[in-house]
């Protein structure tokens, strides 16, 4: 394990570069912190360890032939985004998805803006096995640190791709997609009440506006969670889950 102790350091100066979406984009590559990330079989570029914690971790560490380094406190604080770091960051690979073999069910998040509930919505994919996810690209950026925390782990475990909206109508419109727009509309469906067909796309919308027109008109379907108070509306995060769990239940699969 190498030891590294000055901020000059060009690896140091190349990580604190990864905190800026840029420099994650120019090379791939992200951050990702706790030790949690050391369970998963996914093999990362680098990891860092703060030198307090290293043999807390020697064995998960030892799983991994990849480049690890060894630094003091003040230089681990100077890369961490997290106020009680657990001592452990790792730089992973993006990984590079094909959209030529998307799975018949997908998840398209039309410019979901906050960290937290990206994150959120990530994890939950992953936990309803919805392995393709499609972003618009005013969505947040999936592989800033606050979405990486959020996903818990499922950031590794599902695929994500970035398009331009109409990008995705023509993609949704070209494999004979079902698009189910979740949208307040008098002539919405339940949620409960949805049609499934062999294909499938739902579309969850920006915290603030929904989903866009142009994704509303080539929708096939609009669903609404009903609400049964005068409370105006349901977090994004917290839609998702309703309908994600309520689809695999329509599948017969829970």
């Amino acid at each position: 394990m190498e030891i590294i102790e000055s901020k000059e350091n060009k690896l140091i100066k190349f990580l604190k570069k990864l905190k800026q979406k840029k420099y994650r984009d120019a090379e791939g590559q992200f951050l990702a912190e706790g030790h949690k990330f050391l369970d998963y079989d996914t093999v990362p570029e680098i990891i860092i360890v703060r030198e307090d914690v290293k043999d807390l971790y020697i064995e998960k560490l030892d799983r991994f032939e990849c480049k690890k380094i060894l630094v003091n406190e003040k230089l681990f604080q100077e890369l961490s985004s997290q106020e009680n770091s657990q001592g452990i960051i790792i730089v992973y690979s993006k990984k590079n998805n094909d959209l030529n073999s998307l799975s018949n069910n997908l998840v398209i998040l039309d410019d979901v803006a906050d960290p937290g509930n990206l994150g959120t919505i990530i994890r939950l994919c992953d936990a309803t096995n919805f392995k393709d996810i499609i972003l618009t690209k005013g969505t947040v950026d999936a592989y800033n640190e606050k979405v990486i925390r959020a996903t818990m782990g499922s950031i590794l475990n599902v695929n994500l791709f970035y398009l331009e909206k109409q990008e995705i109508i023509k993609l949704l419109k070209e494999n004979n997609y079902s698009i189910i727009a979740t949208y307040l509309d008098k002539e919405a469906l339940p949620y409960n009440k949805i049609k499934l067909k062999e294909k499938n796309a739902v579309i969850f919308g920006n915290e603030g506006r929904g989903i866009c027109d142009e994704f509303v008109s080539i929708s096939d379907c609009k669903t609404v969670i009903p609400i049964l108070s005068n409370t105006e509306s349901l977090n994004v995060a917290v839609a998702s889950a309703i309908i994600l769990y309520k689809f695999r239940e329509i599948e017969g699969l829970i």
